[in-house]
């Protein structure tokens, strides 16, 4: 009796890696529920259980290839920024959190490559 996942995903719908990721989790039988991360930004509170969870640095977090974090110059600027810091910076722009971050409530990903998606996600298929 396999059970589906209901994995949540914040993630900006116009973002081809995010639909990818969308178009990936649902063939393998995810069900989602999908959140807009500029219109639902994730709380300091919620994106520190996020980060918790994910058990990767903070930094990674970061959208560095966004427009946004390039026009704050953020990359010579978070070195110096404290923890709370950033993650006030991170819940004041969704555009500046990296994406998609897909969750369970106890894993999480960031970002999609479909390895990753494999072990993590679709492993009970």
């Amino acid at each position: 009796m396999s059970k589906q996942n209901v994995l949540t995903i914040i993630q900006y719908p116009k973002c081809g890696t995010c639909r990818a990721a969308v178009k990936s989790l649902q063939s393998k039988g995810n069900e989602l529920l999908s959140r807009h991360i500029v219109e639902q930004t994730p709380t300091a509170a919620e994106l520190k259980e996020i980060v918790a969870n994910s058990g990767l640095e903070l930094k990674k977090f970061f959208n560095t290839s966004g427009e946004v974090y390039k026009e704050l110059g953020l990359k010579d600027k978070l070195a110096a920024m404290t923890e709370d810091e950033k993650y006030a910076l991170l819940t004041s722009n969704g555009m500046l959190i990296k994406r998609p971050i897909v969750t369970n409530g106890k894993q999480v990903t960031v970002g999609y490559k479909e390895e990753q998606y494999e072990q993590v996600w679709n492993g009970n298929g």
